[in-house]
């Protein structure tokens, strides 16, 4: 029985040496990764980002909408030419009726318009088309950057766990050594070294999954942030607890007094989502006007300069013409095709209505949510900090109790239990508390201001006015 503990023993010592083996080469190879804070983080994926991207080509069909809509405001110029070739010439004496061929050119000019001014609505549709792809842009990025602190944080955490479970090992390590120890002098039965033997062998398990937990939260921030795997991070300086609720408002400027209701009206005013409904509301209430403007008859206006040429020529034809053209269509009647799209446009534009109010009351939610969950995680991490405590002074007492004989190994493992579940709660919390910060600045609308060396932003579309 000695014989196969001391193999036990060498065996889990040399997993433990292999362990910690790997352990530096993996620590060697981060130190010649390249190293990003969080900050380098969100201008990196500014760049690599495709759903950045995407709302990027948005923005440029909406700038060549707006490009089109202001042709159509401009005539049409266009050149023309015809060659007709009669079977034979025709004709009386001198007098040509029917030339054998007759070729046509010229220029021309026309311009039609709806007296309604449908033409000058579509371009202010279109304009503030861009305006609205400007706000949507604004709300991508921000939505982005909040994966991207996620996934970030995702990684810390998983990193801390890492590193509380090869300390939990080499704590079950050196419970298991003792109990074999006491078990060589006869001071404990076989049953306490089993024991200890399974919740090392669980301990190892758990360091498993947590590795492999680190390399999946690794893999999905190089995917949202476009980085190479090979990197590190590098944790930004902890922004400090809130004591009470008055202190919230240094987080966000502006809100020193009814924090709640001040946090919802900053994101009423700088949400970019809201900003873009609003758009999408006025655009909506435009296209109920350029509906009804269907009903108004339409005026083309015409102008050509016309050179013909015949064979034979006759004396009586005219080789160059100009003239201009004026024409008024009104389509009075089209199987109600003029009253259907008035109504699908009044359905639309009730529906953006809707839409709006259902935004501005699930940003509001939104808003509340992360302030509430902002003051609850700092008073559980002030908390989880006492339970730590109190859990290493257990452990250690438990400890040499053990070694003492005067507490069993049920005591050590469940002390030992007690003692890695608050580390990690507190771990957890903590990171869940930087993320829970940079949460409340996006309900807000305010992320984008916040991070540093951000490139320049592009404008409200101050120059569509």
């Amino acid at each position: 029985m000695t014989a196969m503990v001391s193999n036990m023993i060498s065996l889990a010592n040399k997993l433990i040496i292999f362990s910690i083996f790997c352990g530096v080469l993996l620590s060697v190879s981060l130190c010649r990764a390249e190293e990003y804070t969080l900050n380098d983080l969100y201008l990196t994926a500014l760049q690599n980002s495709e759903n950045i991207k995407i709302a990027g080509e948005d923005l440029h069909i909406a700038e060549s909408e707006h490009d089109q809509t202001i042709s159509v405001l401009y005539p049409t110029l266009s050149a023309f030419g015809y060659h007709t070739r009669y079977t034979e010439s025709k004709g009386r004496g001198n007098l040509i009726l029917q030339p054998e061929f007759t070729n046509e050119w010229g220029l021309k000019a026309e311009k039609t318009v709806h007296l309604s001014g449908r033409e000058l609505t579509a371009f202010k549709m279109a304009r503030d088309g861009i305006k609205e792809e400007i706000q949507n842009v604004r709300a991508v990025k921000e939505t982005h950057f909040m994966k991207v602190a996620e996934a970030y944080y995702e990684v810390l955490k998983s990193g801390k766990a890492v590193e509380l479970a090869q300390v939990n090992l080499k704590r079950l390590v050196k419970h298991r050594d003792r109990a074999a120890l006491m078990l060589k002098v006869g001071e404990t039965t076989r049953t306490v070294l089993l024991r200890a033997e399974a919740e090392l062998a669980g301990s190892r398990a758990e360091l498993i999954k947590a590795e492999n937990a680190l390399r999946i939260s690794r893999t999905i921030l190089a995917r949202v942030t476009g980085i190479e795997m090979d990197f590190s991070l590098r944790e930004a300086e902890n922004s400090g607890m809130i004591d009470n609720v008055s202190d919230l408002g240094r987080l966000v400027e502006g809100c020193p007094a009814d924090v709640m209701e001040c946090l919802k009206e900053l994101a009423m005013q700088q949400r970019n989502e809201i900003k873009s409904s609003l758009i999408g509301n006025r655009i909506a209430g435009d296209r109920v006007k350029y509906a009804k403007g269907a009903y108004w008859p339409e005026l083309s206006v015409e102008a050509v300069y016309q050179r013909q040429k015949n064979d034979p020529v006759s004396s009586f034809g005219l080789e160059e013409r100009t003239y201009a053209a004026f024409r008024v269509d009104y389509p009075f009647w089209e199987g109600g095709l003029k009253k259907a799209a008035v109504g699908e446009a009044r359905a639309r534009h009730r529906r953006a209505r809707l839409l709006h109010e259902d935004l501005k009351n699930s940003i509001k939610i939104e808003v509340e949510n992360a302030y509430l969950e902002l003051i609850t995680i700092s008073g559980v991490v002030e908390q989880l900090a006492v339970a730590v405590q109190y859990s290493e002074g257990n452990y250690n007492d438990v400890s040499r109790q053990f070694s003492n004989g005067l507490a069993d190994s049920v005591d050590v493992i469940d002390a030992n239990t007690l003692l890695l579940r608050s580390e990690r709660e507190l771990a957890s919390a903590r990171y869940d508390y930087e993320l829970a910060h940079i949460a409340i600045k996006k309900s807000v609308g305010s992320l984008l201001g916040s991070i540093q060396r951000m490139p320049g932003e592009i404008n409200d579309g101050d120059e569509y006015e």
